[in-house]
């Protein structure tokens, strides 16, 4: 009974086992194309030996396009990084160097081929950076190795943005050329040399925005002739004599001329073939290779290394995040039109310094406070245009060009100082409107006073003036001083008619006013007399005898109103402001002043000691 148990429990032990070994065999082929799809989505997840494409070709193999998956490596590199690129013709062996230099097998490093179609398309990127101390600073080394020139299918155009694109990023540029420098070898540089003429010819006055990348020529090839292989391109690089005055013979020494711009940056060395079965040169180990070659092999990867410097722009050591950046604008520039020329790449590089520095003028002409007058807004708007154009030609990129960057700058900043024009206009408008309004309302409160006074009607019209000079800016000033001024001679003309005609009224009712307090309640008889007389003058007289012209005119009236300003208006005392006060003092005091009086009186009605002595007075001021 146990031995059957003991059989039955191996049989199912043993099916077990069967079925989770077929699920593992099953599951595994899935789960590595899971992770490997993962991989590719993101490289940075932590698998990255291996190459990523940066850039690819589009479909008509003209322009580039990012790949987000070698971006991804860059993006997430804080520390400075320096980029190693290699370029050359197509099946020159780039691919196979890179993986030398980075000590890889043709199975784990960049693809190569034997095919007549090149291997790689655009530009790719070993995903594991070698990191490196630079002046005590970690950096993060990365190798690109970037499509063939002069491959099939391909035009000179997208040959031209690969190669300046490289020229651009790198740190350390190895053009690798199989055997010698052909003069197709120096045409290539054209665009390069354009792009150093533009960008890097300023370094020499410390003034350079994008520092040139170290150029070296390396030559593949097993004899040199007796010659060095700094002396060939040297020799190569020499101008050719042009007697026919050939345009073609003409572009390459013109070429060859700039190439000494790039002359303290570049330097050659020489590898010779690895092995004579090239199409086997994956299969083989070091042992198997040509010692010379791997000799110069580990020599040319200490030169590398010591080429290396963390890439710079305007002064500041690139992060592999900032490098992206840069990545995307240069993309950005040589896509920029069908053919890319150095002018173009430049202008789309300064669109960034034009931001800034209309930024910059922005926040200059945000500090100033509307309405302003148009003599000192432009004086602040040229300070503002020189401090931006500073700014344009410190930080610019370009030496020769960059004229439609500073185009775009001066036709920016002339719209900007055209809308402040227009805002200054509106504000001034607005503004001195409302001190004209302020002035218009100020007069038509001064036309109806209670008591009517030349002399505050005119210090109103100073003052009103006055604000207007102090407070009124901007182009609209000029327009609504004119019709300021018309307002104010009009309110004046208006306020002399009526002030002779008020005063007249209030004269009339001041003699019966003063006929009224000489009567009753002061009774002072020669008060009242005066009264009457002056009614009478102003009511008979005056019409009888003088007109109204004359009567204005006349030089008693003069003194009238000079007697009337004295009492009404001072700079001391406001009598229109303070009549009904004054009024109302006046009134009260009387008031208290009489019931004193006939309190007293009443206190006098009983007998005192000094009566007492008196009895008929007493009597008699009794009855």
């Amino acid at each position: 009974m146990s031995g059957r148990c003991y059989q039955g429990g191996s049989a199912l032990l043993l099916y077990v086992a069967i079925i989770v070994f077929f699920l593992a065999n099953l599951g595994a082929p899935r789960l590595f194309a899971e992770n490997e799809a993962a991989d590719q989505e993101n490289p940075s997840s932590g698998y990255r030996h291996r190459a990523f494409p940066v850039v690819e070709p589009d479909s008509g193999h003209t322009k580039l396009m990012l790949a987000k998956t070698g971006l991804d490596i860059f993006s997430n590199v804080m520390t400075p990084v320096a980029i190693v690129s290699v370029i050359g013709p197509y099946r020159s062996g780039k691919s196979f160097l890179l993986n030398q230099l980075l000590s890889l097998s043709c199975d784990e490093g960049f693809g190569v081929g034997h095919l007549r179609d090149t291997k790689t398309r655009g530009i790719w990127v070993w995903g594991e950076p070698k990191e490196i101390y630079i002046d005590e600073v970690k950096t993060s080394v990365f190798f690109l190795d970037t499509e063939g020139f002069e491959s099939i299918g391909k035009s000179n155009v997208y040959d031209d943005r690969i190669f300046a694109l490289a020229a651009i990023l790198s740190s350390v540029l190895i053009y690798n050329l199989p055997e010698t420098v052909r003069e197709a070898d120096i045409g290539k540089l054209s665009f390069a040399v354009e792009l150093a003429e533009e960008f890097f010819g300023r370094v020499k006055g410390h003034e350079n925005t994008l520092e040139p990348a170290r150029l070296l020529w390396l030559i593949q090839r097993d004899f040199l002739e007796g010659n060095s292989v700094q002396q060939m391109v040297s020799e190569a690089l020499q101008p050719v004599p042009n007697p026919h005055g050939i345009k073609d013979i003409d572009q390459v020494n013109r070429i060859r001329d700039s190439l000494a711009l790039m002359a303290e940056n570049s330097s050659a060395f020489s590898l010779p073939q690895p092995h004579l079965q090239r199409t086997k040169l994956c299969e083989m180990a070091d042992a198997e290779l040509d010692q010379e070659y791997v000799q110069r092999r580990d020599r040319l990867k200490e030169i590398v290394l010591s080429l290396v410097k963390p890439k710079v722009v305007q002064g500041m050591p690139l992060t592999g995040k900032d490098f992206a950046l840069l990545l995307k604008q240069t993309l950005e520039a040589l896509n920029k039109g069908d053919i890319p020329t150095a002018g173009s790449v430049v202008d789309t590089f300064n669109h960034a310094v034009v931001d800034q520095c209309i930024k910059f003028y922005d926040n200059e002409v945000s500090k100033i406070k509307l309405p302003i007058s148009e003599d000192i807004m432009f004086k602040l708007h040229e300070d503002a245009t020189k401090a931006a154009s500073a700014i344009f030609d410190q930080q610019r990129f370009g030496r020769n060009r960059g004229g439609e960057a500073e185009h775009t700058l001066a036709n920016k900043i002339s719209k900007t100082f055209a809308a402040l024009k227009a805002a200054n206009e509106y504000k001034s408008m607005k503004h001195c409107e409302r001190l004209y309004s302020d002035c218009e309302d100020r007069m038509d409160e001064l036309q109806n006073l209670r008591l009517p006074s030349m002399g505050k009607f005119d210090a109103g019209f100073s003052q009103c003036n006055k604000s207007y000079e102090q407070q009124c800016f901007g182009p609209s000033k000029v327009v609504y001083q004119g019709r300021l001024q018309k307002m104010l001679m009009r309110e004046r003309s208006q306020f002399i008619d009526n002030y002779n005609q008020r005063l007249f009224n209030w004269l009339i009712v001041f003699s019966l006013l003063m006929v009224v307090v000489g009567r009753f309640f002061i009774k002072f008889f020669l008060l009242e007399v005066a009264a009457w007389v002056l009614f009478i003058v102003l009511e008979t007289y005056t019409r009888i005898f003088w007109s109204a012209e004359s009567l204005y005119t006349n030089p008693i009236w003069q003194i009238i109103i000079s007697i009337w300003e004295i009492f009404i208006y001072s700079p001391f005392l406001d009598v229109d402001r303070w009549a009904v006060p004054l009024a109302w003092l006046f009134l009260s005091t009387f008031v208290m002043f009489r019931c004193w009086r006939r309190r007293r009186r009443r206190l006098h009605l009983l007998p005192n000691a000094e009566n007492s002595r008196h009895p008929a007075l007493c009597m008699r001021r009794l009855l």
